[in-house]
């Protein structure tokens, strides 16, 4: 088999092995890095590959394990934030903005069929909680589905040890996720849609009234450092309806206020909002935001920068 045939062959797996590195790693840049090692590395060592087990299974343990090579020589930890941890059902202790090196998926880098809970940004912001093994362990066996067996071969361990590993994995995920995950749609719905056209009146006519209806009164609202407005070195996020509001009004009250232009998009499985300021004539980009909603209402706002915006095909200038 010549390069260009195994290349054909590899390339069907691209799109579902990024999305198992960027599960590992919480990085779709990485991700993409990460893909093409792996390629690289099936191609060197592809007389290793005898066709006993599917090519599929064979580049994931390739994937797999490039990604813990990754994590070795590039160990990182999520910085500890003083600030108040969420107790609602609904809401994870910390945001996923906690995670600096977290990014937003477009939805249209994703199946259809995928998991909803395997892509959504508590789930991966908890994932790096995990240790590397942990997350390889919890990954090939609650997401790809691979038994004990199988995910033992695949990282050169016993089934005792991955066993003993994906116990811990579970509970430490556990204490990182919310008690309670509100449940998966594929697209966003009818209601989803409605609430995010009210969100996105309601804050750019700067309506007070209009905007505390659309938030839950537990709201929380978080930003990756640098990221719409936040330009402090750590995350930072705050919580309650009455606290956003006060956050909230610099931008859209008073002498320092500005013209906001927003954008429904999609990310991870949910609904998200671009934002644009107006400067100089044109609208800049600002940040994007993912909205969780409950019942009806937003109950948290996760803030990226405007670096995440050409992944979305959004432009910088309006």
């Amino acid at each position: 088999m010549d390069e260009t045939e195994f290349a054909e062959l590899t390339e069907q797996h691209r799109r579902e092995l990024r999305v198992h590195c960027y599960r590992f790693l919480g990085s779709l840049d990485e991700a993409e890095d990460l893909v093409q090692e792996t390629f690289l590395r099936a191609w060197r060592g592809r007389d290793q590959y005898a066709g006993r087990a599917s090519l599929r299974a064979w580049l994931y343990k390739i994937a797999t394990n490039a990604c813990l090579d990754f994590l070795d020589r590039t160990p990182r930890v999520v910085p500890s934030v003083d600030l108040p941890v969420a107790s609602g059902s609904h809401l994870a202790p910390r945001p996923a903005a906690a995670v600096p090196w977290l990014q937003p998926c477009p939805d249209d880098l994703l199946d259809e069929t995928i998991a909803r809970e395997t892509v959504e940004l508590a789930f991966l912001a908890a994932v790096q909680y995990l240790s590397p093994r942990q997350r390889a362990v919890l990954i090939l066996r609650d997401v790809v589905g691979w038994s004990a067996k199988e995910t033992a071969s695949a990282l050169e361990t016993t089934p005792a040890s991955v066993t003993s590993s994906l116990q811990r994995a579970r509970a430490e995920l556990k204490e990182q996720l919310p008690s309670r995950r509100t449940e998966w749609r594929v697209t966003s719905s009818s209601e989803e849609r409605e609430v995010v056209a009210r969100y996105i009146a309601a804050i750019t006519t700067a309506d007070d009234t209009a905007i505390a209806a659309v938030l839950r009164e537990d709201v929380r609202c978080s930003h990756q450092p640098g990221a719409g407005g936040h330009d402090g070195p750590l995350p930072t996020w705050y919580g309650g309806r009455a606290t956003v509001l006060e956050g909230w009004a610099p931008v859209l009250h008073g002498p320092s206020s500005m013209e906001l232009l927003m954008v429904p998009a999609h990310a991870n499985g949910g609904p998200a909002v671009a934002t644009y300021l107006r400067h100089d004539g044109e609208f800049h980009a600002f940040g994007l935001n993912t909205l969780s909603i409950v019942a009806g209402q937003v109950a948290e706002v996760t803030t990226f920068g405007s670096a995440v915006f050409d992944r979305f095909g959004l432009p910088m200038t309006r």
